[in-house]
């Protein structure tokens, strides 16, 4: 399985950016895709992940009305549509899979990451 993650880069606060994460190998049609970011010296955090069968989705209570996540089942990837961004979204951002229908909000329940992708907010 590989994930490759993009679109990340430097933006003003307010701003937006969209990420792609492509997926390939992927054993079944049954799995879920989520996005994570880490802040310097934090932790790896949840965002958002979306069922890719049935489409659908869960936030984290901080990006909930801002960051949107969605799927092109034909080009296998996954979106982070990021709006009205904060210095405080700063972080990597990275891609993960989980081969399951159940949506997880926990690290270590996705057993596929991508390489992350750095978004950077300016104040």
């Amino acid at each position: 399985v590989q994930l490759q993650a993009s679109g990340g880069g430097l933006v003003q606060a307010g701003g937006s950016l969209r990420l792609s994460c492509a997926a390939s190998g992927m054993p079944s049609s049954t799995y879920i895709m989520a996005w994570f970011c880490q802040a310097p010296g934090k932790e790896r955090e949840f965002v958002a992940a979306i069922n890719w069968s049935g489409g659908s989705t869960r936030y984290a209570d901080s990006v909930k009305g801002r960051l949107t996540i969605s799927r092109d089942t034909g080009k296998k990837t996954v979106y982070l549509q990021m709006s009205t961004l904060k210095p405080e979204d700063t972080a990597i951002y990275y891609c993960a899979a989980r081969p399951s229908a159940v949506i997880t909000s926990a690290p270590r329940t996705y057993d596929f990451w991508g390489q992350g992708t750095l978004v950077t907010v300016s104040s």
